[in-house]
């Protein structure tokens, strides 16, 4: 037995070690930084000023960065709203047994193995650009010249344009996630409500969203994290400041933590960079909590 402890122990400690410096160290500092004042995130601890505090006080008084925190919500609801809503019909339209199920699959989700950028430069540059993007120019050859006079990429009109870019590019991963669950009721549970005269609407709504509720969970949590950590698309919609259309939590954290002139602080503040990365934290843990309480499926047996 001792031997066995001691084998278990030999194995284990590498792991351990590695985690504890990789994840848990960095998460640990990360908070207690966010308590003192910091302007590098190399600085030596003896030159960091414990302010409590005051970095969250300071924060939440900012009107840019409680805006940034609107446009988190936004794109965590009404994004979450379209993504979620469209992957599932798209899903339930693949697993109804159209032809070519595999290609449409495949098509659908092309666009998740395509690099962020590359994704959002194809939106900016060639579909909502006014000159010679493919939005404008389509709909004025079908002679609807009001939308064709809109500009997408305007202060107006940004948000938007981001959000419908970014939800086209992660619709294919979350319609996997619910073709997987759909995959795993038996067929039987659908022949049995069919001998009962349920058509298939009634099938899809009092037979397959009840026992897709683990796979809603797990989406909705999943949607939270990727929200939480929004960068790349904001930036590149953004890329020489963020303006008040575009800015996330994520976007304000980095120009804090680099510096720049419309964060109102052109010096760097990691230490205001880490209370932000503890607020997002605390947004996906929250979220978590809030989707586990409100949708439970211990009832529900496949």
């Amino acid at each position: 037995m001792k031997r066995n402890k001691t084998m278990i122990a030999a194995f284990a400690l590498p792991a351990t070690i590695l985690f504890v410096a990789i994840f848990v160290y960095p998460v640990v500092r990360t908070v207690f930084m966010s308590f003192f004042s910091i302007q590098e995130i190399t600085d030596s601890f003896g030159s960091w000023v414990f302010n409590g505090v005051g970095n969250y006080k300071a924060l939440l008084g900012n009107a840019l960065y409680r805006t940034s925190w609107i446009n988190l919500l936004k794109i965590f609801f009404i994004g979450g709203a379209i993504t979620l809503g469209v992957s599932l019909l798209l899903a339930a339209i693949l697993k109804s047994g159209v032809k070519l199920k595999g290609f449409w699959q495949a098509v659908i989700y092309m666009p998740n193995i395509i690099s962020a950028v590359a994704m959002a430069t194809m939106w900016t540059q060639y579909v909502f650009n006014s000159t010679y993007g493919f939005l404008p120019n389509f709909f004025k050859a079908i002679g609807l010249e009001p939308l064709a006079k809109i500009q997408w990429l305007s202060p107006d009109m940004k948000f938007t344009a981001l959000l419908v870019s970014y939800c086209f590019g992660t619709i294919g991963h979350y319609m996997l996630i619910w073709l997987s669950g759909m995959e795993r009721i038996s067929p039987d549970i659908y022949e049995a409500s069919s001998i009962d005269g349920a058509n298939k609407v009634q099938q899809f709504v009092y037979v397959t969203l009840p026992l897709l509720r683990g796979i809603f969970k797990t989406n909705l949590t999943m949607w939270a994290i990727s929200c939480s950590g929004f960068f790349i698309w904001s930036k590149l919609f953004s890329p020489i400041t963020a303006d008040t259309s575009t800015i996330v939590p994520m976007i304000y954290m980095y120009e804090k933590l680099f510096g720049a002139a419309n964060t109102d602080d052109v010096t760097r503040d990691a230490g205001s960079a880490a209370a932000i990365g503890v607020m997002l934290c605390i947004f996906v843990v929250v979220m978590f909590f809030l989707v586990n309480k409100a949708i439970k499926d211990d009832d529900i047996e496949l």
